[in-house]
């Protein structure tokens, strides 16, 4: 029996070569790897998808056969993310990571916690700064629209976070679609600052959600306006100076006057 037990060198090798796969995997710009990334991306939108039709579902046996399946996923996820880091305090570190572990527990124990799926929601945003979603730009001819499409993705991801936690925390117990529509609607009335004041949160929880959502709201419709009114520039590093952003038809950088060379984004 300890002959056919593996080296520890060459367990060691197989180890190496599983990371560096899941490397590319995340990273890889190739086509193959962001034609996996992008089946991920479904899967994140798939699992948001859960946790909107959830209150449909919560009552029959169908509920807790997904629930317990994205459970299995999120687990295999952060077992795939833990060999990518190589070391457990990177692992650790990383506030993705008790994200997911949190929302593992909540989809381990659908009767003691509620389900804080939305929290996936920040995988999307992910995405948006990722150069896949930069690709599929690219590809539609829409790359020009780069800033304003990320500027657009974070304030869609932030309003539907904000409505997740306001619906878990304080409308979860309503049937059907109501109370989401409820947290959507306050979600929407506070970040432009409307306040009709017909839905309302309770205490001091509810107005210290309240107050930050309208920070943070406001700030992401400012960056919004910024990237729809700002002139489009291309992201190239300068050799000389390191400014990044330039002119789409830079010959010169602005700043040191270093000959530049910027690929054809279309291309």
């Amino acid at each position: 029996m300890t002959d056919q037990l593996p080296h520890p060198r060459h367990l060691h090798q197989r180890t190496e070569t599983l990371r560096n796969r899941l490397r590319w995997l995340e990273r890889g710009q190739d086509a193959r790897s962001l034609q996996l990334q992008a089946v991920l991306a479904i899967i994140d939108l798939a699992i948001l998808a859960f946790f909107l039709f959830g209150p449909f579902l919560r009552k029959g046996h169908s509920y807790v056969i997904v629930d317990y399946t994205v459970a299995a996923w999120i687990a295999i996820e952060l077992v795939a993310r833990a060999l990518i880091a190589g070391d457990a305090k990177v692992f650790f570190t990383r506030l993705m990571t008790w994200i997911d572990i949190f929302i593992l527990a909540t989809l381990l124990f659908p009767d003691l916690l509620f389900n804080f799926a939305f929290l996936r929601a920040m995988r999307v945003w992910a995405i948006g700064n990722s150069s896949l979603f930069k690709e599929v730009l690219r590809r539609c001819g829409c790359v020009q629209w780069l800033d304003i499409a990320r500027a657009s993705l974070n304030l869609v991801v932030f309003l539907f976070i904000v409505t997740g936690f306001v619906y878990t925390s304080f409308f979860y117990n309503r049937e059907g679609s109501e109370g989401f529509v409820d947290a959507l609607y306050f979600t929407v009335a506070t970040v432009t600052t409307t306040g009709f004041g017909d839905i309302t949160l309770p205490g001091t929880a509810g107005k210290l959600t309240s107050i930050i959502t309208m920070i943070i709201g406001i700030s992401l419709f400012v960056r919004l306006a910024q990237a729809v009114v700002r002139p489009y520039k291309v992201n190239y590093a300068c050799p000389q100076c390191g400014l990044h952003r330039h002119d789409a038809d830079a010959v010169h950088c602005k700043a040191c006057g270093h000959l530049l060379n910027i690929p054809d984004e279309g291309m």
